[in-house]
């Protein structure tokens, strides 16, 4: 999606698509922990489960979402995989929210949507 000098959306309806896609491939918390983990290093399944503490059937569900994505690549080595980040202008995105966030404080944490405090019991609205 382009975004011209004067700030104003430039893109087509399938960049839109794409981007929607995209930020909602990393909207699950348990996708942008592994992302996050990736970003420091190769994991495997067993890694990840160790470290976020889930159930492998869910860590192999998430990261299979992500390869679907195209973010995320596997290596084999044996019986094993070895995960890593496919594209690593994904550092470039988490680093921008990371700004962004810092920015409005906690204006996107009190969304009335999406916000932390508006997930009850069902999840986010």
């Amino acid at each position: 999606m382009a975004i011209d000098q004067t700030a104003e959306c430039v893109a087509g309806d399938a960049d839109i698509g794409a981007a929607e896609a995209l930020f909602h491939s990393l909207s699950d918390g348990t996708r942008l922990a592994i992302v996050r983990r990736l970003a420091v290093g190769e994991a495997r399944v067993a890694d990840l489960v160790a470290q976020l503490g889930l159930a492998q059937s869910t860590v192999s569900k998430h990261v299979a979402c992500l390869r679907d994505c195209g973010l995320v690549d596997g290596r084999p080595e044996g019986r094993q995989v070895f995960y890593s980040l496919a594209r690593p202008e994904l550092l470039d995105v988490l680093a921008a929210a990371e700004a962004v966030l810092a920015a409005t404080g906690n204006a996107v944490a009190l969304c009335p949507n999406y916000g932390t405090d508006s997930r009850g019991l069902d999840g986010p609205r």
